[in-house]
């Protein structure tokens, strides 16, 4: 079908209201750069999920990075963003002005020479992310044997999609399908969502980040409403089975464990921790459990399982702007908040 007529038929559907969830930041930065959600009938409805790592990363996982930052001869490395992420009482921006040690990088392996030239000096790396980065980091942990670097640790929070997606699909929000992440699904293959679509009967379609492709995806997901299907047109990128090579290396250094999500609680098998044969690089991140909100008032939590839009949160652009987040969700740049916001989204 030609893309003149993807965009008429969303346009003019007008069947049994439709909700479809993206679980990938980048699609929901895509999603709103391209302007899809005024191109869609009334009756079509697109929610962001728990897509974005930095969304999802508890306060008392910011709480522990604070405290490290604190510690004498320790410095904490991380990227820009979880700087501005705000704990239980501060954000690690604010460890600095009091005199915390943290380091900005643009990758991990820049922590490598930090070490080398700085023996003296503990460097723990905030390793965030889902199954695109912790590849990445299992690299690191490889580096960090072969060079014999004693000075490295990772403080990990490292989750997984398809565990989170059925805690979704077991909760009270009406979800009609699901876009799925094409860069987490380079990695885990399509058929990692195969066992909840037939479970569910919720249709999955992998899609690339261009608009064209986002809607390809959305008249699919419209057209497979109520099958339990995975239709994968992402195929430049993204095969059934995924990059086993990746899944290796993570396997080596990482198993599964439960992990606690922000607004999410714990769910049983959707983080990768270290294996214990090297816990000796890891900074605490075994007794990171509970989660604590530092706004009552803030609806971080349900904008990422989907129940708010970020517009029905009370602190929304009153209190809570990119240059004074609230919450996770409006400090990074795939977070739905802060798209909610530049977009000026309804």
């Amino acid at each position: 079908m030609e893309l003149k007529e993807v965009i008429e038929f969303l346009a003019r559907y007008d069947g049994e209201p439709l909700a479809f969830m993206e679980v990938c930041g980048t699609h929901t930065a895509a999603i709103s750069e391209n302007g899809i959600p005024s191109m869609l009938s009334p009756k079509i409805k697109l929610i962001s999920g728990p897509g974005c790592p930095v969304c999802v990363t508890i306060a008392s996982y910011i709480d522990r990075l604070c405290d490290l930052a604190l510690t004498p001869n320790t410095c904490v490395v991380t990227f820009g963003d979880m700087i501005r992420v705000p704990g239980s009482e501060h954000a690690l921006k604010d460890i600095k002005s009091l005199g915390g040690r943290i380091h900005m990088v643009y990758s991990p392996f820049e922590i490598i020479e930090l070490a080398k030239n700085d023996e003296k000096t503990n460097f723990v790396f905030a390793a965030v992310g889902f199954e695109t980065t912790t590849p990445i980091y299992a690299l690191l942990i490889d580096k960090i044997i072969e060079n014999d670097i004693k000075n490295i640790k990772l403080l990990t929070a490292l989750k997984t999609m398809p565990s989170a997606i059925e805690s979704l699909c077991n909760g009270n929000n009406k979800i009609d399908g699901f876009i799925a992440p094409g860069n987490v699904s380079v990695i885990t293959g399509a058929n990692a969502y195969k066992p909840i679509a037939e479970k569910y009967q919720l249709p999955f379609v992998v899609s690339g980040f261009d608009g064209k492709e986002l809607l390809a995806t959305i008249y699919a997901l419209v057209k497979l409403k109520g099958k339990g299907e995975v239709k994968n047109l992402y195929k430049s990128a993204v095969t059934g089975k995924g990059n086993t090579k990746a899944q290796e290396i993570i396997n080596k250094y990482f198993e599964p464990c439960d992990a606690y999500w922000r607004g999410m609680g714990c769910i049983k098998g959707s983080g990768m921790a270290l294996r214990r044969e090297y816990s000796m690089y890891d900074a605490g991140s075994y007794n990171l459990c509970e989660d604590s909100f530092i706004n009552k008032a803030c609806s971080c939590g349900d904008v990422i399982t989907g129940s708010k839009s970020p517009n029905e949160c009370p602190l929304f652009k009153k209190v809570c702007t990119p240059e004074n987040p609230q919450g996770a969700c409006m400090v990074s740049n795939e977070g739905s908040c802060f798209h909610y916001f530049i977009n000026d989204r309804r």
